[in-house]
């Protein structure tokens, strides 16, 4: 089986493939577009800024290329983000795979508890399949993000923190998680699984 990250100009992609290495996966890291399109997953993770990483898509055809995969696509954290249709981060159009929308966290009269960004382990709720098994209802993974996607009708999985949010989203062969499974303990090593057998 053949697995690819996508190479682009975001942060964290090591980190995914260590996780894959410790489940005994061997990936190949590359933005090649026939390599991509042949592989049987594909892995799009990143942390950074969305626009100026929209822009470094664009430049390079991923944005389309990735829109176009037919096999199934694991989106992580910024890969979530850059997946829905627009993101307040620069007023930004991205690849517009799901409905739902990026917006930033805000604290309406400073609310006592939460910080902004939102970084540690949360529990995530209202969980649905595949890729989230419902024994994973109210475990907690690992997440670092400033904005959010809202809730809508390819959410698979809610995290409350400030106000309810979609933790992960899922729409035909296209899966993605706002937490970090690579950084999620036996609950993200379980998605990560899970995702190679789908």
């Amino acid at each position: 089986m053949k697995i690819v990250i996508i190479k682009y100009n975001a942060g964290n992609i090591m980190s995914v493939d260590y996780a894959l290495q410790r489940l005994g996966i061997q990936a190949k890291i590359t933005q090649d577009a026939s390599l991509i399109r042949s592989a049987d997953k594909v892995i799009f993770p990143g942390v950074g800024e969305a626009s100026t990483t929209m822009q470094y898509l664009k430049r390079y055809k991923l944005d389309s290329l990735i829109k176009s995969l037919k096999q199934p696509v694991l989106g992580i954290c910024l890969g979530l983000q850059l997946m829905c249709r627009h993101s307040e981060e620069g007023d930004t159009k991205c690849i517009g795979i799901f409905d739902e929308e990026i917006m930033k966290f805000t604290l309406p009269g400073l609310t006592s508890g939460y910080k902004i960004p939102h970084m540690g382990w949360n529990n995530i709720s209202h969980i649905s399949g595949p890729l989230l098994t419902r024994e994973m209802e109210g475990k907690y993974v690992y997440f670092v993000h400033s904005y959010y996607a809202t809730l809508g009708k390819h959410t698979t999985a809610v995290c409350d923190y400030i106000i309810p949010f979609s933790a992960a989203l899922q729409r035909d062969n296209f899966y993605a998680t706002q937490f970090h499974p690579e950084k999620s303990g036996t609950v993200g090593a379980t998605i990560l699984e899970n995702f190679i057998k789908l």
